[in-house]
């Protein structure tokens, strides 16, 4: 007992710590623990399923669950996979070829946009920020290599991450009809093409404020912007009324699209075009060409190993057709009794958050009515979507096609219904995480929750845990969710979920300066070797501090509340073990703090916390009562 951690010293350790000891990262994964362990579950239960139905042994009466399945058994053909080698990507690789002048691109660019093949910046519809009605056309910079453009300025790191990438780029095109220099220069003009993109586009910090991604722009303005591409050219060949405006959400990579993008450069365009879709295609390919696909990825993640094809099968059905999974997952194994109690626990958090708006200190009377407006019209999203959308059920899977067709054919599809939007009017019953994704979410624009059907298990939630252990797992979660409507991103939208100044100027003043407390108490804290972005993870961690808020409260108003159970089951939601590799990634990358420090750090801004373990000043999970913060 005496080598035993003491919970005032560090709770996440003292609850999860001899479970850390003995847990094993799969081979397959970069984490285990909490919410990786749930999903591990949910996808051994529904590869069982998969399966079953491609043997015969399972039926589904869900049309769309055959689609899937047929996917599944493309993936699975290992023998036409293998002795059709690159051959399936061999035509696209020549069309790259043949690029000789921009017209010539120009000439593909409506071929290339709707088969998901890279063009000079990256388009779409989306919905809009300030009408949140309607869709509208956004463009922005093209992706790079490394995960962020911070990689490109620390030497050493760029140079092993680009050594891992070049090993796998050169082996995939040893299997191309080229000659041994062209090979060596294909790859040379990528990376040199990547380095280009890398100075103009946004780093990771720069997205986490996504409220700055709304820069309309007249067409004519952004087609000077991007000439000698011709933009409104591949406009009016996919819609016979062209946008007016364009929602420009990178305006640097745009403004200086000519700095990367012109006649001079086209070679190492086309270079760093052929290498990324054959990277891209190499997914659907020989299961040689797919397996070596995955090698940056794994190495950005400390993963050893790839997974087993059978659960690459499930993986890529699972990507394609996930509305129709999470449903048949949430109808076959979701409890409505489940989800009525949680339901009613929605419920009564966000009226305790709007009791709680009432009796806030720093905001003025109107601003609190704005903010109750907002709460009284959260839409909850729980479980899985009483129906599957219509589009699922044109995604069939022709019989004679393989693998890399098969995915071509949808990929076509996917981009078709997300163009066909723009004129539409914004169907905000959409789900955004299917039913059987161990997540949960909260949607600005359409102002609504989602917990989806399989984060709602032990230990975020079961109907036999405690009160106290439910409030401290998936009522911290929704509380969490919930405050993503008031953190720094949040704020910005009204209860319609479009952006606007809802705030009188002294009371989003006041919040900016809780805002950049919250920055300061997060900014720089040791982990791993490196820091805490407190910037960068901001938004969640006001959402982490609401949510615990907002549960406390209600723990309040139950007799002989346990706060014991309630902050173990906090740290016990959070419990993860994760590769070295990993965490790294996720310290640059990730709006999300680590979760050893979410649930350690969090609590401390409590008085509960303090009176539930009688935490004194000599405790390591102390920290004085004029340095703890509560927004909400």
């Amino acid at each position: 007992m005496e080598n035993k951690v003491r919970i005032q010293d560090n709770l996440y350790e003292a609850v999860n710590g001899e479970w850390l000891k003995n847990a094993v990262i799969p081979d397959d994964r970069p984490t285990t623990g909490g919410f990786a362990v749930l999903d591990e579950e949910v996808e051994k239960l529904l590869m069982n399923d998969f399966d079953l139905f491609s043997k015969g042994e399972l039926a589904t009466d869900i049309k769309e669950m055959d689609y899937a399945i047929s996917l599944y058994k493309k993936v699975l053909d290992e023998k036409r996979r293998n002795e059709e080698g690159i051959k399936p990507a061999l035509p696209l690789l020549e069309k790259i070829q043949g690029i000789k002048t921009i017209a010539d691109l120009n000439k593909l660019a409506k071929d290339f946009l709707l088969h998901n093949i890279d063009l000079p910046f990256n388009m779409g519809v989306d919905v809009d920020m300030k009408d949140a009605t309607k869709y509208s056309f956004i463009i922005l910079g093209p992706g790079i290599i490394l995960p962020d453009t911070q990689y490109y300025k620390d030497e050493a790191t760029y140079n092993q991450l680009i050594g891992i990438y070049s090993q796998m780029a050169m082996n995939a095109l040893a299997k191309c009809p080229l000659t041994e220099e062209d090979k060596q220069k294909y790859l040379a003009d990528t990376l040199a093409y990547d380095k280009l993109i890398a100075n103009s586009v946004k780093s990771q910090l720069e997205w986490a404020d996504y409220v700055n991604n709304y820069n309309p722009m007249p067409l004519e303005e952004v087609c000077e912007m991007v000439k000698p591409f011709d933009f409104k050219g591949l406009l009016s060949s996919l819609f016979d009324k062209v946008p007016e405006t364009i929602i420009v959400y990178d305006p640097r990579a745009i403004k200086e699209f000519n700095l990367y993008f012109n006649e001079t450069n086209l070679e190492l365009f086309k270079h760093w075009l052929y290498v990324k879709e054959l990277l891209g295609a190499s997914q659907a390919l020989s299961i040689e060409l797919a397996s070596n696909a995955t090698l940056f990825r794994r190495a950005l993640m400390g993963v050893a190993k790839e997974p087993t094809l059978q659960k690459q099968a499930y993986q890529v059905a699972s990507r394609y057709f996930s509305e129709p999974i999470g449903y048949y997952y949430g109808k076959k194994y979701f409890g409505e009794e489940a989800k009525k109690d949680v339901v009613n626990l929605v419920k009564k958090i966000i009226e305790t958050y709007k009791d709680r708006m009432r009796k806030n200190t720093f905001l003025e009377e109107a601003t609190k009515e704005k903010a109750i407006l907002k709460l009284s019209t959260i839409e909850i999203k729980m479980g899985y979507p009483d129906s599957i959308r219509e589009f699922y059920s044109t995604l069939v899977v022709n019989e004679e096609d393989n693998y890399f067709d098969a995915v071509s054919k949808l990929n076509v599809l996917k981009v078709k219904e997300n163009l066909d939007r723009l004129y539409q009017k914004v169907d905000r019953s959409e789900w955004v995480m299917p039913g059987h994704m161990v997540n949960a979410c909260y949607n600005p624009s359409s102002n609504d929750i989602t917990f989806p059907a399989a984060i709602l298990q032990k230990p975020f939630y079961s109907i036999h845990q405690s009160v106290y252990e439910n409030l401290g797992g998936i009522g911290a979660v929704i509380g969490h969710e919930i405050s993503h409507a008031f953190d720094n991103n949040g704020a910005h939208f009204d209860e319609n979920g479009n952006i606007a100044n809802w705030w009188s100027e002294k009371d989003f003043q006041a919040f900016k300066e809780l805002t950049n407390d919250m920055i300061k108490q997060w900014d720089g804290i040791p982990f791993h070797g490196s820091q805490v972005n407190g910037e960068l993870v901001v938004s969640e961690n006001i959402a982490d501090n609401g949510g615990m808020a907002v549960t406390i409260a209600i723990m309040h108003t139950l007799e002989n509340p346990d706060f014991q159970a309630y902050f173990k089951n906090w740290a016990r939601v959070w419990c993860l073990k994760a590769k070295e590799e990993y965490i790294q990634l996720l310290l640059k990358n990730d709006v999300h703090s680590p979760a050893e420090l979410r649930a350690n750090i969090q609590v401390r801004n409590f008085d509960e916390w303090y009176e539930a373990f009688d935490v004194k000043e000599t405790d390591q999970m102390f920290i004085a009562k004029d340095k703890r913060i509560v927004i909400w």
